[in-house]
């Protein structure tokens, strides 16, 4: 790509999200914000997996994994609701019923410990 093509592609894009930027309305932007928190949440839960893996040398999924994924799950699901987006919601339902179930089996055992 030429230097004056590159320079048109960036001037081009920055106006287009200038333009995208000033049509963002209040509520939509509290929805997007909520969109990105819910990405945080499951970075978390990779970051913390990471964590537990480099501390014992061998793969490891931490108990908080699963929380992280719950919450983004749900996150998740709720932002896909808002953006009607039929196979997010269907990807998110099957991940929180997976992430349930894990946090299930974690506080039977638990419970039946104390």
């Amino acid at each position: 790509m030429a230097r004056g093509t590159q320079v048109s592609f960036f001037t081009d894009f920055m106006s287009g999200l200038e333009a995208w930027w000033t049509q963002v309305g209040t509520i939509e932007l509290g929805w997007l914000l909520f969109g990105f928190g819910a990405q945080a949440m499951f970075f978390m839960r990779f970051f913390a997996q990471w964590i537990a893996t480099e501390k014992s040398r061998k793969s490891v999924v931490p108990e908080i994994f699963w929380y992280f994924s719950l919450v983004g799950g749900l996150m998740m699901l709720a932002y896909a609701v808002h953006r009607a987006d039929p196979p997010i919601i269907l990807g998110q339902l099957t991940g929180l019923f997976i992430y349930s179930r894990n946090i299930y089996f974690i506080w039977r055992v638990k419970l039946n410990r104390g």
